[in-house]
């Protein structure tokens, strides 16, 4: 009997374009090519499409939070005579007593500038006689 071999061979497709993307790739993951060289342009300038583009298209979120320590709106001027005079909107103080003015100034004045004793305020009013805010001098 006569042996007949049947094999049959495919052509080979050539291998090469494909090693080729895959080296260039895999070039750009390790960052193996040289400064200068056409790959490493490449890679830069995408790097800076990236860090200038994305935050138009991607939303990360990252606006600064608004921190307003006292939200009753104090003004601190000189005095002129090596003190601090405090102006303190209306609204922060509700109390109509003389006690309940001071101990509401003294909550408010305290966190800004530590423990201090008022010695005299006044209430500046509006055309109308409505008090606007308050002016405080303190001494430590």
């Amino acid at each position: 009997m006569e042996r007949v071999d049947n094999i049959t061979t495919l052509p080979s497709a050539p291998a090469q374009p494909m090693n080729s993307v895959w080296r260039t790739i895999r070039g750009y993951i390790w960052w193996s090519y040289e400064r200068g060289s056409l790959h490493y342009d490449i890679m830069v300038t995408l790097i800076l499409v990236f860090v200038f583009f994305s935050p138009y298209v991607l939303h990360f979120n990252d606006t600064p939070t608004v921190r307003n320590p006292q939200a009753t709106g104090v003004n601190v001027t000189p005095d002129g005579k090596g003190g601090l005079v405090y102006q303190i909107a209306s609204a922060a103080v509700p109390g109509a007593k003389d006690a309940d003015i001071r101990s509401q100034l003294l909550r408010v004045i305290e966190p800004i500038a530590g423990e201090v004793s008022i010695t005299r305020y006044e209430a500046v009013k509006d055309p109308s006689g409505r008090i606007q805010s308050y002016k405080v001098w303190v001494e430590r």
